[in-house]
């Protein structure tokens, strides 16, 4: 008896064995599949509806107007308010990403010095990001006010840097297309240096040490020894505030309303106003389409450049 008993082990242990392989590669994909149903369910259900949209005269209420082919497209090229908010929206999102790279450097390496309480620091500084941004935009808007504006108290009765008339914030094309940057950039840069902390705090310090003995200055340190190693957050990161940045809405709706004389108009203040408010759904979803593709061609550039430097 205990003979047979010894014999049927190596025969349930193997049955075992073939039942933990072959459930081995299903784990990954019953792991992955809440992750893949929330996609599927918040982004590809709207990304889809959108571009069967954008292909039809669809419009608020259920009426359909029959197939529109890419006649929604091909007429925003002939509308002067769109060429306006396409080039608004390029100019705010290159603008943007200059100025939260350099203030995110410039913070990264602030916070690797010894400060004290550096933690509360780090903490304040994520408050721009993690608050909701219509309840912080009620603040900027009293701050650009026209008539208790207190940046124009500040820089100009205080700090004699601007002088009268103030600047009308809101209300004049230059000053509220620079209103909607600077809210923009402020809401930004702390992510930027947060996510470049992460990157640096990753390198060995024995080669930035080696660096400083070889005489290489921030520059060629930064290019040669710094940017290679944290390339992969720095793509990742440039990926998410590019598309964060293209299809901000609340900024320039709650400021300006893409005003005045459509010079802070961008394409999901477009979009808004056509498909939402004008009830045009089909010439709407062309609008917030209209980059996709270049989007897209960029995210595949950079994935593979990313790729690239992980093979090497």
């Amino acid at each position: 008896m205990k003979e047979a008993s010894i014999g049927v082990r190596p025969a349930v242990a193997g049955r075992r064995r073939r039942r933990v392989n072959w459930m081995e590669p299903m784990a990954g994909y019953l792991l992955t599949l809440p992750a893949l149903v929330y996609i599927l369910v918040l982004v590809g259900y709207p990304f889809f509806l959108s571009l069967y949209f954008s292909v039809n005269h669809v419009f608020i209420g259920g009426e359909y107007r029959g197939f529109a082919g890419v006649s929604n497209y091909t007429g925003l090229l002939d509308n002067p308010i769109f060429q306006r908010a396409f080039w608004n929206t390029l100019g705010f999102t290159f603008t943007s990403e200059i100025a939260k790279a350099v203030l995110g450097i410039g913070l990264a390496f602030l916070l690797l010095q010894p400060l004290f309480g550096k933690k509360i620091v780090r903490a304040f500084l994520m408050l721009p990001f993690t608050l909701p941004f219509a309840l912080s935009l009620l603040g900027w808007q009293w701050m650009f006010d026209p008539e208790f504006s207190v940046i124009n108290y500040l820089f100009g009765h205080q700090l004699h840097l601007l002088h009268q008339p103030y600047p009308d914030w809101l209300g004049d094309p230059f000053w509220s297309w620079l209103a909607i940057l600077i809210v923009n950039i402020w809401r930004g840069f702390p992510f930027a240096g947060v996510i470049i902390l992460a990157g640096l705090t990753s390198i060995p310090g024995d080669l930035l040490d080696a660096a400083k003995v070889d005489g290489a200055g921030f520059f060629r340190t930064w290019h040669y020894v710094i940017t290679p190693i944290i390339a992969p957050v720095l793509f990742i990161g440039l990926i998410y505030d590019v598309t964060f940045t293209l299809g901000d809405l609340t900024a320039v709706y709650r400021l300006t309303q893409g005003g005045p004389g459509y010079s802070t108009e961008t394409l999901p203040m477009q979009a808004w106003q056509v498909g939402i408010v004008g009830g045009n759904l089909g010439l709407g979803s062309a609008i917030t389409l209209f980059l996709f593709p270049l989007l897209f061609v960029g995210v595949i550039v950079f994935l593979r450049m990313l790729y690239r430097r992980e093979a090497l």
